[in-house]
């Protein structure tokens, strides 16, 4: 925005100056969700939708998610209209599959395949770029297996694809299978990449998403949202999301990340 100030002295024009003004730039709130739905075994997409509803969501990443329009009903229930459904499902078994639900169109929507030698096979993240608030953002939405080596498919994530990213904000989710501090959540963070946890200052080690059906059997804290430290961002809400009557095997886990 530019501006004319006029100094005017009996009536007449005897200066003026051309200046830009000072505009401050108000940061981009993004809420994001992930959610581990076991194939949709525990309950229909419209309780999903339901369950997510009051968080007023911008973008979600589902994994062991149904094939067809199982998500695309849990964003008739939210009024997002966009979605994007892979087609590796995990281990080859049967709805595992991972998705990306939006509120705003999708483009650039790919699906990257990981295989190791170790852990079960084969693993993907899906991959979708959207407009939110007028910036783009990159969105993968995954599904991994645990590793404690370097040898996992987080290491591949981090040593071969999100290095390949060229969209100015990133954002990860899903089930990675590990806990924050394992060596392959460590891989992630050292791509330049951070849990909203550190962030939002949550000891996970105290807590679990899985397994919310049977709490004594847990494994701890092992979905999460991590955003890239490149793009100056930082996370001013989240939590797991916990219910009286889990949905799923996983609990759902949500974050608001403001971009500047």
């Amino acid at each position: 925005m530019r501006a004319i100030v006029l100094l005017v002295v009996t009536g007449m024009c005897v200066a003026t100056r051309c200046f830009a003004a000072e505009v401050p730039a108000k940061p981009i709130a993004v809420r994001v969700a992930a959610y581990n739905v076991e194939f949709g075994k525990s309950a229909a997409p419209e309780q999903i939708g339901a369950l997510l509803k009051p968080y007023a969501l911008d973008i979600i990443g589902f994994n062991e998610v149904p094939d067809g329009d199982w998500t695309a009903r849990v964003g008739k229930v939210l009024g997002m209209n966009y979605c994007y459904v892979g087609k590796i499902s995990s281990a080859n078994h049967k709805d595992k599959y991972k998705s990306i639900l939006s509120r705003t169109p999708l483009e650039g929507t790919a699906e990257h395949e990981l295989r190791v030698q170790r852990g079960w096979n084969p693993a993907s993240a899906v991959r979708a770029e959207t407009e939110i608030h007028g910036v783009q953002i990159a969105f993968y939405s995954l599904h991994i297996s645990g590793s404690k080596g370097k040898d996992g498919h987080a290491n591949l994530l981090a040593k071969q694809i999100l290095p390949n990213e060229t969209t100015e904000r990133v954002i990860v989710v899903g089930d990675y299978n590990n806990k924050i501090g394992d060596a392959a959540m460590n891989a992630i963070e050292g791509a330049g990449f951070r849990p909203t946890w550190k962030d939002l200052k949550i000891d996970v080690s105290k807590l679990f998403t899985y397994n919310a059906q049977n709490p004594q059997k847990n494994h701890g804290v092992i979905d999460h949202i991590l955003y890239n430290t490149a793009s100056g961002a930082k996370v001013t809400d989240g939590s797991i999301i916990e219910l009286e009557q889990p949905l799923s095997d996983h609990k759902p886990i949500w974050a608001e990340i403001s971009f500047p």
